[in-house]
């Protein structure tokens, strides 16, 4: 059976520079599983992998949507399982990397993405009640027609909420992806998990910010807006992006967006360690129990090594 490699982890925990390393080990090649870094132009925001890491080795499906363009779940999958494809033809290891954990999923599980038939009618009128009474009224709506999808969904993603009141209005709810169990026959993966104690991700979670600021990110955002970018587009939906259009809207002063953006990425960073933590055969590696990069990556080589690859 051919194997992948997957290097998945928390925001800011050092993915990038271990699956490089990983990569070299074994003549792989990285298929980016990040939901950000694939846009175009949202480059400091996303953290996405240096000109010089990218010279190292090659990086699939990053720069490649314009942010713009409507994207999916699906259309990741289908983009990612051909890079594979591709790495598998010319000999190499295929390398995942990413935090994006439903992507990750796209690739580990045969997953329907067919979901709720589409009513426009509904969708409409749901819509304008969330408009109306507000996101809490429609979240209020889905806890009474399916308490099961309003537990898994953030009560402020309006457009998750919706989708999923219209498939039990319909009587046809959408698959759970955390709970499917069919996996993929094209590969076996092997996972690694990369974690940190937490005083010190959420550390190195808030000195990334600091640095993302400096680089430029506000000045980033301003760019993306006047390309015609808003607030509704999905890429600008992601962290780092959504609270600066909010000091833009005059929501909030500079230095609050930078801690909302602080904020929300160490929110984001427990949800991902949540849901990596429910794949029972992932290794983790804690990185704040050794001395030094280079031992980490030994360890993780080794471990690699005797899973058959």
């Amino acid at each position: 059976m051919r194997k992948i490699i997957a290097v998945a982890g928390p925001t800011a925990v050092g993915k990038t520079k271990y699956a490089i390393e990983t990569a070299k080990a074994f003549n792989g090649e990285i298929v980016s599983c990040d939901s950000m870094q694939l846009y175009k132009y949202m480059t400091i925001g996303s953290a996405k992998p240096t000109a010089e890491e990218q010279a190292e080795i090659k990086h699939w499906l990053v720069d490649e949507i314009d942010p713009k363009e409507p994207f999916s779940v699906a259309k990741y999958a289908q983009m990612a399982k051909n890079a594979i494809e591709d790495i598998f033809s010319r000999g190499k290891t295929p390398v995942i990397e990413g935090g994006t954990g439903l992507y990750l999923n796209s690739l580990l599980y045969d997953m329907d993405f067919s979901g709720a038939p589409v009513d426009n009618e509904l969708r409409t009128t749901l819509e304008k009640e969330a408009e109306l009474f507000g996101p809490g009224y429609i979240y209020n709506k889905l806890k009474d027609a399916d308490p099961a999808a309003a537990e898994r969904i953030h009560p402020n993603n309006i457009k998750k909420v919706i989708r999923a009141l219209e498939g039990a209005i319909n009587g046809s709810g959408i698959e759970d992806f955390k709970n499917c169990s069919k996996k993929c026959k094209d590969y076996d993966t092997i996972l690694i998990g990369l974690t940190r104690n937490r005083p010190e991700l959420y550390d190195r979670i808030n000195k990334r910010v600091d640095i993302m600021v400096e680089q430029g990110l506000f000045h980033e955002v301003e760019e993306l807006l006047e390309m015609g970018l808003t607030e509704e587009d999905i890429s600008m939906k992601g962290i780092g992006y959504k609270e600066i259009i909010g000091f833009f809207d005059g929501l909030y002063s500079r230095d609050d967006a930078i801690e909302l953006i602080k904020k929300n990425s160490r929110h984001l960073a427990k949800r991902q360690l949540t849901w990596f933590r429910r794949y029972e055969n992932m290794e983790w590696f804690n990185l704040s129990e050794y001395d030094n990069d280079e031992a980490a990556v030994g360890d993780i080589i080794k471990w690699v090594q005797t899973q058959g690859i």
